[in-house]
């Protein structure tokens, strides 16, 4: 059963008493649809948020969004009357980048997220030049199927290919035309996870989200690619509860 909130906001198993949230942000063509077995695992400790990007599943028919910036704003306002609970993010790849400038959003304000959770992407500060949304449509596909984030039998069927392309390219635009303005840094908790064997991050550059923090600061390696997070799901989703579950214990109470 998925429970909506509105258009953007997914619940796939719904705790409403649960002392904490969590928002999910995916990774480029990725969708709510991504985060149900951590929904799953996660209640019903911690309510699950899963954001639906537009451009896909049943939002196909929607223009996707090619700025990051404008999609953390877009987010950002969907999650303005959730905040009766503390609420924590986490974003893999592009996801990552969009919960960062949420959470920035939100501190502006005046409301910290208990934790940021960024997955796969190298720190803000530490910019890659990337120009993967310009090259044709074999070259975005053979790029996803390198990442191993996508069943190879999904790609040979045609129309389906069709279906995701144009949200595929419009993320991947998002997250290589980023550019991060500086600010303030965040308040909030940050951890930072990536993959031992990821291309698209080393271990220094996902180091250097501690940069964008005057709170606690954690990076977790795991063995493993852009996508080793499907290979220790047991093992995140055991870490995000424990982070949850202490920031939780210690919230202050209205």
């Amino acid at each position: 059963m998925t429970v909506g909130t509105g258009e953007w906001i997914r619940r796939f198993h719904p705790a409403p008493r649960a002392a904490a949230q969590l928002v999910c942000l995916a990774h480029a063509g990725g969708a709510a649809s991504y985060f149900f077995p951590v929904s799953r695992a996660l209640s019903p400790a911690v309510d699950v948020l899963a954001v639906q990007y537009p451009g896909r599943q049943e939002r196909r028919r929607e223009a996707p969004f090619e700025d990051a910036e404008l999609l953390a704003d877009a987010v950002a306002g969907q999650l303005a009357g959730l905040t009766d609970r503390p609420l924590a993010l986490f974003g893999h790849s592009l996801g990552a980048t969009v919960a960062f400038e949420v959470a920035r959003r939100l501190e502006a304000v005046g409301t910290t997220p208990s934790a940021l959770f960024v997955s796969g992407r190298t720190a803000p500060s530490r910019h890659r030049a990337q120009w993967v949304h310009l090259g044709d449509d074999e070259r975005l596909l053979a790029e996803i199927v390198k990442m191993e984030g996508t069943e190879p039998a999904m790609l040979q069927d045609p129309e389906l290919v069709r279906m995701i392309l144009p949200a595929l390219r419009s993320d991947y635009k998002a997250a290589e035309t980023y550019r991060y303005r500086p600010g303030p840094p965040l308040r909030c908790p940050v951890v930072a996870l990536t993959g031992d064997a990821d291309p698209q991050v080393t271990e220094g550059e996902a180091g250097a989200w501690r940069e964008h923090t005057t709170g606690p600061f954690e990076l977790r390696v795991f063995p493993g690619g852009h996508f080793y997070l499907n290979h220790h799901a047991g093992e995140v989703v055991a870490l995000i509860r424990q982070r949850l579950t202490a920031a939780a214990g210690n919230a202050p109470r209205p």
